[in-house]
């Protein structure tokens, strides 16, 4: 017989298998909890990641200062910055600023995140959140940097200055779009000394010459573009309240137009009309009925940079969403309620088209800045540019021998897009980092006592110099908002491999990828909070 001790340990046994059998989950609830462990996981991570960026962005680190020499002795040189779109800022936040005294010069003292810019007209997004001090980029790079507010008015290539201009302006306090006025106070002119010019001052919107554009027309380039368009739209569905339903004035100021079936235009378009569906449905539900949202292009489709299978699909959202695309059509002429339009019919034939408006925006094209202007007449060897700076396959502009273009100013071959100027500015901070390693190297070899000291420093010399190489552009592929939650994309994988795919699905790649793409933290935060609002609260319809 076995004791009392052994069968109480053989119940507890029995007992304790009992419990473990019990409460033993299924098979598929097991397997599912894996994800969620991970997604929870995954969210700890990324807000502990974000948290310390955010901290750390507060926080800069001391900077080293500007001085006169180099550490090895050698001059320093001089670095001039001109602009802060993508390419300036993407060298400036790459560069290695204690190896040069840097100066960036640009009219405006801010980053400004361009590829949700169609967002913010109708309130998706804020102004301010798609925007970074530039200072604060600058405070957060190794060496001191100066930043001057201004415009730069002339460059003499000659003798490597730039001349810098800033005018104080006192405005009468009427609007702009009122016969206003503005009275320059001051203005303040310098020269200041370059030994590496770097250019990055974008471009301007162009009108293809069209009669009115220029005077009619709201563009979407620029944040004061953004506030414009908000004030136009909104103010010109309020006037529309005053007017009897089916009167023609309260028709066309609830016409909407946007010309250009590029990103920047098929995106605002899509803004627009997720703005009427969701948020002026609820509110003025009367007016919203009566809003139309029109897309011309000029071209047989829109998004033609996308895959051929990526059109159908943007017009069949387009349809699904109201929003009335009229394709092969040009603009010929603006008014200040009408637009003229030659539309081209299937039989090689052209209707000639009226159009009623009470808003429009010009998302077509780029054109040169004058400053970059000036540089095709200057040098000889610019004569024939058109687009942009002729530059060589180190990004130096042709004719100079220390003038870098970047971004929309300087014609690469490649699509004039943030990707590219981004590319471009990461891969000329490396480029001066080098030139750096370089310059020290040589003072180095003056400096060598004996010839097997010299020997040495030749052979690191040579060495460093293969680090220079030529500016080659990845295309990492193209995404764009159709509205209704829904987007297209093109991905690349690596050198041989591409997927084009569209939809609700895309859209969350796309909200996913912008927030990666944004300059700071602090600006990852802001446009995602800014979403989360979006989709709790809805959109402001409220006029400033």
């Amino acid at each position: 017989m076995s004791s009392p001790v052994m069968r109480s340990l053989a119940r507890t046994r029995q007992f304790s298998t009992s419990r473990v059998v019990a409460h033993k989950k299924p098979l598929w609830q097991r397997l599912f909890k894996i994800p969620l462990d991970a997604g929870a996981l995954g969210t700890v991570f990324a807000t502990t990641k974000l948290g310390y960026s955010l901290y750390r962005e507060s926080r800069p680190s001391k900077q080293a200062p500007q001085t006169a020499l180099t550490t090895v002795g050698g001059p320093k040189k001089n670095v001039v910055i001109l602009g802060t779109g993508w390419g300036s800022t993407s060298f400036l936040k790459d560069l290695d600023t204690t190896l040069y005294n840097v100066t960036v010069v640009s009219p405006r003292n801010y980053f400004l995140f361009t590829p949700l810019l169609p967002s913010a007209p109708t309130g998706t997004v804020d102004n301010k959140t798609i925007i970074e001090p530039i200072r604060s980029i600058a405070k957060r790079t190794p060496g001191v940097v100066n930043f001057l507010e201004a415009d730069a008015k002339d460059i003499d290539v000659e003798n490597q200055t730039v001349t810098i201009h800033q005018a104080t302006t006192e405005h009468s306090g009427v609007s702009k779009e009122d016969s206003g006025s503005s009275v320059v106070k001051d203005t303040f002119e310098q020269k200041i000394n370059y030994d590496y010019l770097v250019m990055g001052v974008g471009a301007q919107p162009t009108t293809f010459g069209i009669p009115g554009v220029a005077k009619y027309a709201s563009f979407l380039k620029e944040l004061p573009d953004s506030v414009q368009v908000r004030k136009k739209l909104l103010s010109a569905i309020e006037r529309a309240s005053l007017y009897p339903v089916g009167s023609p004035e309260r028709k066309r100021l609830l016409s909407f137009v946007v010309v250009g079936g590029g990103p920047t235009g098929v995106e605002f378009a899509g803004e627009l009309q997720d703005y009427v569906d969701e948020d002026l449905h609820k509110w003025m539900p009367e007016i919203a009925d009566e809003v139309k949202v029109t897309l011309i292009e000029a071209m047989p489709n829109v998004l033609n940079a996308f895959s051929k299978k990526l059109w159908s699909y943007a017009h069949e959202v387009f349809t699904e969403t109201n929003i009335d695309l009229v394709l092969n059509t040009a603009v010929k002429n603006v008014t200040d309620t009408t637009i003229t339009a030659q539309k081209k019919l299937a039989d090689g034939k052209t209707e000639t088209l009226e159009i009623p408006y009470g808003v429009l925006v010009w998302a077509t094209g780029n054109a040169p800045r004058d400053l970059t202007k000036s540089l095709f007449q200057k040098i000889p060897e610019q004569n024939t540019a058109r687009r942009g700076l002729l530059v060589d396959k180190t990004l130096k502009v042709d004719g100079t021998d220390n003038v870098y273009a970047l971004g929309d100013c300087a014609f690469t071959g490649n699509p004039p897009t943030a990707q590219v100027a981004h590319q471009c500015g990461e891969y000329l901070a490396h480029q001066f980092k080098v030139k750096a390693d370089i310059a020290d190297l040589q003072q180095e070899l003056i400096k060598a006592s004996n010839s097997d000291e010299q020997s040495k420093v030749q052979t690191r010399l040579e060495s460093a110099k293969k680090g220079l190489k030529e500016f080659k552009y990845e295309h990492m592929g193209a995404l764009s908002y159709l509205g209704a939650e829904k987007a297209v994309a093109d991905l690349v994988w690596g050198k041989f491999s591409s997927t084009s795919t569209g939809g609700a699905f895309t859209y969350l790649i796309w909200r996913s990828v912008y927030i990666q793409m944004c300059m700071s933290a602090r600006m990852k935060a802001l446009v995602a909070s800014d979403w989360a609002k979006v989709s709790i609260f809805g959109r402001d319809t409220s006029k400033e």
